[in-house]
């Protein structure tokens, strides 16, 4: 399925929020080039590593939600002409956000929230090993990051590795109905697709997590969530 990922915009504003950023880049700027005793013009200060890190990061993000949405536009596409025209240049924007994504990691290890949108662009790029790689190394640095968590449940998916996929949705259902509700409905896919072309699957496993994903969509239905009980308080 497609879906647009929730907007995550840094700036230098936050630094102090983002765990580590601050201490990874020591906290002060590069030192200034010299700008040699001829030249009549300053040389202008290089930025530190985070401020750097999220530039790239921002320059990811844009180009992350472009590519989804030439995503949705193919998939609305009336021609296989016009869809394969989209999606191509979807998979040029995921690839350029992976790159810019990646220089954010380097610039700065601890950022976290570039890990989970680099593993979230190779999954869309069919490279889920990569993709795994990055969602852990996201979840390693900050355990609850609710995005990075469901991505990889979709990750888990897409290898058709749903016992993974279920817990991640058991784990998500407790602490973020909305990413727990995002993750159902792609499983909800994958049930349907798996139905149509089980490929690697055995009957008997695509239809116990069948039966797994009607049964807790039910039980999700009769529970409310944290937000939904202080509306009712209200």
């Amino acid at each position: 399925m497609f879906k647009t990922p929730r907007r995550l915009v840094l700036s230098a504003a936050v630094l102090a929020v983002l765990p580590g950023i601050v201490q990874a880049s020591g906290g002060s700027s590069m030192p200034r080039p010299s700008s040699g005793p001829s030249s009549s013009f300053p040389s202008t200060p290089r930025k530190p590593p985070a401020e750097e890190a999220i530039d790239h990061y921002n320059a990811g993000v844009r180009m992350r939600d472009r590519a989804v949405a030439l995503q949705k536009e193919a998939a609305q596409a009336t021609s296989e002409k016009d869809r394969a025209k989209l999606e191509k240049k979807a998979m040029k924007e995921f690839d350029r956000a992976i790159g810019e994504f990646r220089e954010a990691t380097q610039k700065n290890p601890l950022f976290y929230q570039a890990s989970s949108d680099l593993g979230f662009c190779l999954r869309k790029t069919g490279d889920y090993a990569a993709a795994l790689e990055a969602y852990d190394r996201a979840i390693s640095l900050a355990q609850n990051y609710a995005p990075a968590i469901e991505y990889r449940a979709e990750a888990y998916l897409g290898l058709n590795r749903t016992e993974e996929a279920k817990q991640a949705y058991l784990q998500l259902f407790a602490s973020d109905r909305a990413r727990a509700d995002e993750l159902m409905a792609a499983m909800k896919t994958w049930v349907e697709s798996r139905s149509a072309d089980p490929g690697p699957v055995a009957p008997d496993a695509l239809k116990e997590f069948s039966g797994w994903v009607q049964q807790r969509e039910e039980i999700a239905t009769q529970t409310p969530s944290v937000s939904q009980l202080q509306e009712r308080k209200w």
